[in-house]
């Protein structure tokens, strides 16, 4: 089964012609997100369709995709949380707030997914947000001053469908409607019923 099949594959067309002719395989990070959104994370698949939708090998594609913590390529959970685990954060106890995310979460310290697939624990190398050590990322937006106690919180919150207010920006609804923004896209609205 396609992942960019009918308006998915309009959004995907629309993302390619965003950039110059000649310049097409720039589009292939957000084309990733797109695929992403989809799916929640990129398959073999998703990787084949973005390399003959850009006239490339999926090699190419698979090469980018492998790069970015930000594209999953493995099952993931609704939500993603990711404990930067560097130097400063490191330094300010980041170690603790990744164990106690573990324990809040049920995810063996060798595992990312929960059982019920909800949360993907991720240790990320580096979130670029020094100064508000520990930093967590929720479905890539930005948790400053992280603790153990706060960490359990966050993720009692995500379990019970409630996302934590984020230090800076807007909270995502969840992965994929995060994986749509970072393809410029628009989140499609959840209807109510």
């Amino acid at each position: 089964m396609p992942v960019l099949e009918g308006g998915t594959l309009d959004e995907a067309h629309a993302i390619v012609a965003r950039y110059p002719e000649g310049r097409e395989r720039s589009a292939i990070m957000p084309l990733l997100y797109l695929a992403q959104s989809v799916e929640g994370r990129v398959t073999r698949e998703g990787l084949q369709e973005v390399a003959r939708l850009l006239g490339l090998k999926t090699a190419e594609v698979e090469a980018v995709a492998t790069f970015y913590t930000m594209i999953r390529l493995r099952p993931t959970g609704t939500h993603v949380v990711s404990v930067c685990t560097n130097l400063s954060c490191a330094l300010r106890g980041a170690n603790d707030v990744y164990e106690a995310a573990h324990l809040a979460a049920g995810i063996p310290r060798d595992e990312e997914l929960s059982d019920d697939g909800v949360i993907t624990l991720h240790e990320e190398e580096c979130l670029g947000a020094c100064e508000k050590a520990p930093v967590v990322s929720v479905d890539f937006v930005y948790h400053d001053d992280v603790t153990p106690e706060r960490i359990t919180r966050m993720i009692e919150s995500l379990r019970a469908g409630q996302i934590p207010t984020p230090s800076r920006g807007e909270p995502m609804r969840d992965f994929r409607a995060a994986s749509r923004v970072l393809a410029g896209l628009e989140v499609e609205q959840e209807v109510d019923t």
